[in-house]
């Protein structure tokens, strides 16, 4: 599996791969495997080095890397558990790695807890930064969730089987079951280029011509199925090159079919010895080539790029993506569909661990960037995602659990229906458009599900499950009080909801101490059933209004003040108010990431009633409900 993945982390490797001499606890034959890549024999090594006693940082870095590069993350999540019990100084992208090997093992609480780590010691890195804008990421995966069926295929075998594409009547994928020399990072022979037809189950070698004793995968191919491109190791005309670091990298190749052979295989003119080029994926019209790469300018340890196919038959410039796309960590595996729909993996965008699938469409001019959700994604790596969007079908790689080999291809089917959302963000007292504003959609359970930003029309739109449900829209910037709008999804009428989003320009800013959130932001008060303290679903629209006042103006603090109505003792009242208070508290510091010490405030139990319902006066249980409330005031800034 480590063949598919190298690309990702040959950056890694060269940036940490620091030499350890013998008093480091690493002997000289372990460091040789460890920086010539032998993972699987590099462990070995390291873990009898352990047994002997040798327990110094440098070993337990390199034994949990060597698990983590070839995706043992069972293995990897101890090691780096052992690293850090130490108390050793660390870079900050081991609390990253061990991060995602708790992911990969389903410990989110731990994962998120070394996300929080590594986002204190680097707050501007992207993987950081779109960490502490999404803390309710794992709910926002979960609602996208639930569009696809998947199958785990047949022909897969005990080996690592990936990287489909679409050819002719069936599909070419890369696999590592040939008899071929093994390679040392895994110990699994090198990879070839199968085929498999849709009629015939059996997995038969691609071509005699393109395979080599490297490693041969992710292909890309023309309409007309006569030019493909293709991943291959830097092996080009019988010579093997590599870089001044003496790593066999990744390459792109061209072939051509002629007379029922693959030939004229040509080196892509912006290869190079120093870099890794690899992914290939055409678009629609053929005038685009994307990829992944690491070269200079990369922003993370492999971008998606792009150049141009010129009408001459030349290459363009390579194109990065840029930053929407584009993080920190590792996006590869491009892929555009025939509606223009870039898909891609990436680790560095928030998912459920390792390599999850996202997409954004290339003419949106946000490029807003969503996850597929489950079953699609998973806590292990999930790459090469293929769909043909008009019979909803494709292919998808993943290595997950109770798979049949190392990385297994399934099949999917997607049976769901879309709804048009779109809207305009305009200044309500002018109508003038206001570009540029933050839109957040929350569902009726309080999960957020969109995170738009309206384009320099103030236009923004997206395309959501058309299952009944009743949305919150909040549209928020600088300088305006933010707006928020509910609308209901209703799958029987199929009708395109379009929204128009009024945000009030600000008299104050923020709010004078002292003053009620319910005048400064339009608020309602949260209310609660009898008896209760749980936060209900229409009170979480409020308490997101109040998250996104309090990041709006970090200097803020609040006195969160919580009540009860009139029955019941009056000493159960002051339990029960001070109940509802922690968990009002409680929303806004785990659901918005906000700090705990910018939140005051108790329960007054039935002590200030808003209306005339005290003890023994009669009143309806309407009437009641206005006194079981949270509210909430400005007490500095």
């Amino acid at each position: 599996m480590k063949n598919r993945f190298i690309l990702s982390t040959l950056i890694t490797i060269l940036t940490f791969n620091v030499s350890f001499s013998q008093k480091d606890g690493i002997s000289s034959s372990a460091e040789k495997k460890y920086d010539n890549l032998s993972y699987v024999a590099t462990t070995k090594e390291l873990l009898k080095l352990v047994e002997n006693g040798n327990k110094t940082p440098e070993v337990y870095k390199k034994l949990a890397n060597a698990y983590y590069f070839n995706t043992q993350m069972e293995e990897a999540s101890k090691w780096y558990g052992e690293l850090f019990k130490l108390d050793a100084v660390v870079e900050y992208e081991y609390y990253y790695r061990y991060a995602m090997s708790l992911k990969a093992i389903g410990d989110y609480e731990r994962a998120n807890a070394n996300m929080k780590k590594f986002a204190t010691l680097k707050p501007e890195d992207s993987r950081a930064i779109l960490f502490s804008k999404s803390p309710n990421y794992l709910e926002t995966i979960e609602a996208l969730s639930g569009d696809f069926e998947l199958e785990n295929l047949d022909f897969n075998s005990r080996f690592s089987d990936f990287g489909t594409s679409f050819y002719k009547d069936g599909i070419v994928f890369a696999s590592s079951r040939g008899d071929g020399k093994l390679y040392k990072w895994n110990e699994q022979p090198f990879l070839d280029l199968y085929f498999i037809s849709n009629e015939d189950n059996t997995a038969k070698p691609f071509s005699s011509t393109l395979n080599t004793k490297f490693h041969e995968s992710s292909t890309t191919f023309t309409q007309d199925g006569n030019t493909m491109y293709f991943t291959r190791n830097n092996y080009y005309k019988g010579k093997v090159r590599k870089s001044d670091e003496k790593v066999n990298g990744l390459k792109i190749f061209k072939a051509e079919f002629i007379n029922g052979a693959w030939t004229n295989i040509t080196s892509m003119p912006f290869n190079n010895d120093d870099y890794n080029v690899a992914h290939p994926a055409l678009n629609l019209d053929e005038s685009r080539l994307y990829f992944a790469s690491d070269m200079p300018g990369t922003q993370g340890k492999s971008d998606i790029y792009y150049v141009d196919i010129l009408e001459d038959g030349s290459y363009g410039d390579p194109v990065n993506l840029g930053s929407k796309i584009n993080t920190e960590g590792r996006e590869n595996f491009p892929y555009i569909s025939n509606n223009g729909t870039l898909y891609f993996s990436s680790d560095g965008h928030q998912g459920l661990g390792g390599l999850d699938v996202f997409m954004t469409k290339l003419d949106d001019v946000t490029q807003t960037v969503t996850n597929l959700g489950k079953p699609i994604n998973s806590s292990r790596d999930d790459f090469e995602f293929i769909i043909d969007e008009f019979s909803n079908e494709g292919y998808l790689t993943s290595n997950r659990y109770n798979g049949k080999g190392d990385d297994d291809i399934y099949r999917f089917s997607r049976s769901f229906c879309t709804q048009l959302v779109s809207g305009t963000t305009v200044n309500k007292n002018t109508n003038a458009i206001i570009p540029y504003a933050s839109v957040v959609v929350i569902n009726e359970k309080g999960i957020e599900v969109q995170n738009l930003t309206s384009d320099q029309n103030g236009s923004f739109s997206y395309e959501g499950p058309c299952t009944k449900q009743k949305y919150n829209i909040i549209a928020s910037k600088d300088g305006f009080i933010q707006s928020d709008q509910t609308f209901v999804v209703n799958p029987s009428k199929r009708e395109d909801v379009v929204l128009k989003l009024n945000l009030t320009p600000e008299t104050t800013k923020p709010a004078d101490v002292g003053r009620d959130l319910v005048e400064v932001l339009d608020l309602n008060p949260i209310y609660f059933d009898f008896d209760k303290s749980n936060i209900r679903p229409d009170a979480e629209v409020e308490l997101w209004k109040v998250i996104n006042y309090m990041k709006k103006y970090p200097t803020i603090r609040i006195d969160v003040q919580s009540h009860t109505d009139s029955r019941a003792s009056d000493d159960y009242n002051w339990a029960l108010s001070n109940r509802r208070n922690v968990s009002t508290k409680q929303y806004i510091i785990e659901k918005g990431g906000i700090s705990p010490d910018r939140l005051e405030g108790r329960g007054y139990g039935e002590t200030m009633l808003v209306n005339r319902c005290s003890n023994g006066v009669k009143c309806s249980e309407d009437e009641h409900d206005w006194n079981r409330r949270s509210n909430f005031i400005v007490i500095n800034r």
